[in-house]
């Protein structure tokens, strides 16, 4: 009989939970080792004086992968957590006082275009339609790892290659459906999810929209946080081990192997690690300089590097039943706000922001009569320019100033329970390189097999997952990067990869079909019309 592999996974991150599910139902011995308190990372909750928030992610969208991933285990998205859709998705509400409440309802969504740009009305159905046959031709770019140059030359990769026009930036392509620049930015301003400008981000993520309307933005009743707890959960049953407060504090090496992991309290052997770790910080703290050629820290200082983000978690007291669950205001010089957080790299003066009112939807994230609130405005990541112990009182003043005018009245004043996290303090107090919050810049020259790869090419047993490697980040595209990587190891390990075991789990993102939209995903109108899972109900 085989001897049972072991395996170490560095943080229990969403990528790091989803491939410990994985390596699991194949049979493999996993422990999840985890800095922090709890489980998630990123994705995981704050928790104080009754309020709930969620630390990074507020949204969820196309729950389709991680359900594949919770199925091979046995369970579904679905009989772990609740989620509502939500509609409208989002206001997007621009500095001349005209908005959008995006919806994926299209005579609602047409008719509010037009009431900005008449002529641009009818580009929305064109959109989708273009983002459907481009998300087919692509989606094989997101579901395959890129190990060298031939990966390149694999048939479904050439056939995406119309689609991808790496020449095009996402506002490029959208000039092709909307006038407006109002109406581009409101299917563009999602560049941000990947820490990017949409006058930069590749155009093949204009997707990111494409995927909102067809697929739906969904709230984990919870919060986001309440997806890695459940995650968590179902790893346990499968006998994962979770040791938090755990940070692994070195790796142990033969040659270029690594072959275990240490803590302060313990060292694991391992037949491979898996780091969910962000990347920049995990290597240059943990893997030797002269074990890394690739990736060594001279390189990874002349790599780009995402923005940052300021962040204001409030419990207030009341609440704003007017206002949308989501809801983003964009700057009054879009570009300049863009070039300062890019370019400048200063403290941007007139910034674009974003508030979660999840209580509008969730009030179980706060205590009777009071709300929780999310403040988020991108900002550089950790610069020589800016002296957040100085400038954050100002920045907090001026974004709560704003938030007032957007339609959050009184919010100042109602404010009970306070948190602000600035790139400095993602960087001290969460281990992110930079303060970066969405790890490497997804550039050209920075992703695919540009990227650092899922079987980690400068260290021989070392598998990475995460926003730092192929696909990239963002929630989905993280957990299809954790297919990714288990499907190596499995290969590696000469295990079942338990995600092609039946065609209903074959293939990730391939198996999508309209009638998932519809039926299984609850979409609007359809056959759950509160749009809404009752797990385990």
């Amino acid at each position: 009989m085989a001897k049972q592999k072991k395996v170490v996974v560095v943080g229990a991150g969403p990528g790091g939970l989803a491939v410990a599910i994985q390596l699991a139902v194949a049979g493999a011995r996993v422990v999840v080792l985890e800095r922090m308190g709890t489980v998630g990372g990123r994705t995981s909750s704050i928790e104080e004086d009754g309020f709930r928030f969620d630390l990074g992610p507020t949204f969820f969208l196309y729950p389709q992968i991680l359900d594949k991933i919770l199925r091979t285990a046995g369970t579904s998205l679905r009989e772990e957590v609740e989620m509502v859709r939500l509609d409208p998705q989002y206001r997007i509400q621009f500095s001349d006082g005209s908005r959008i409440d995006a919806t994926p309802r299209a005579e609602s969504m047409e008719a509010q275009i037009a009431s900005l740009c008449p002529r641009d009305a009818a580009g929305f159905k064109r959109f989708i339609a273009d983002n459907r046959e481009k998300f087919g031709s692509i989606r094989s770019c997101l579901e395959r790892p890129f190990l060298g140059w031939g990966s390149l030359l694999a048939k479904e990769v050439l056939a995406s290659a119309p689609h991808i026009r790496p020449w095009e930036s996402v506002d490029g392509y959208l000039h092709r459906f909307f006038s407006d620049e109002r109406v581009r930015l409101a299917f563009s301003f999602q560049s941000k999810y990947l820490g990017m400008s949409p006058f930069r981000c590749p155009s093949l993520f204009s997707i990111l929209s494409y995927l909102e309307y067809e697929y739906g933005v969904w709230h984990p009743m919870g919060g986001c946080g309440e997806v890695s707890q459940a995650m968590a959960r179902v790893a346990q049953r499968l006998g994962v081990e979770i040791r938090l407060n755990e940070p692994v504090t070195s790796f142990d090496f033969a040659g270029r192997r690594v072959v275990g992991a240490r803590t302060a309290l313990s060292r694991y052997e391992a037949d491979a690690v898996v780091t969910n770790a962000d990347f920049a910080h995990a290597m240059c703290s943990l893997v030797p300089n002269e074990k890394r050629e690739r990736w060594t820290d001279a390189k990874l200082e002349s790599k780009q590097f995402s923005c940052s983000t300021f962040m204001l978690y409030l419990g207030v007291d009341g609440g704003f039943e007017g206002m949308p669950h989501h809801s983003i205001q964009i700057s009054s010089d879009y570009r300049r706000n863009l070039s300062e957080i890019e370019d400048l790299k200063v403290l941007p003066t007139d910034p674009s922001f974003y508030v979660q009112n999840a209580c509008v939807t969730d009030t179980s994230l706060a205590p009777e009569g009071q709300s929780a609130m999310y403040l988020l405005a991108p900002v550089p990541h950790r610069t020589a320019n800016i002296d957040w112990k100085r400038e954050a009182p100002g920045f907090r003043e001026m974004l709560l100033r704003k938030a007032e005018a957007a339609g959050f009245k009184g919010i100042s004043k109602a404010i009970r329970y306070e948190k602000m996290v600035t790139p400095a303090d993602w960087e001290s107090q969460y281990a992110i390189h930079k303060g970066a919050t969405f790890n490497l810049a997804h550039s050209l020259t920075q992703m695919l097999h540009f990227r650092p790869r899922n079987r980690f090419e400068d260290v021989d047993g070392m598998y990475l997952v995460g926003g730092g490697t192929h696909p990239g980040s963002g929630l989905p595209v993280i957990y299809e990067g954790a297919r990714i990587t288990a499907r190596l190891m499995c290969e590696d390990f000469g295990l079942a990869f338990p995600g092609e075991s039946g065609s209903d789990l074959a293939g990730g993102l391939s198996q999508v079909n309209p009638g998932d939209r519809i039926e299984e995903w609850g979409a609007i109108a359809a056959k759950e019309p509160a749009n809404r899972w009752a797990a385990g109900r």
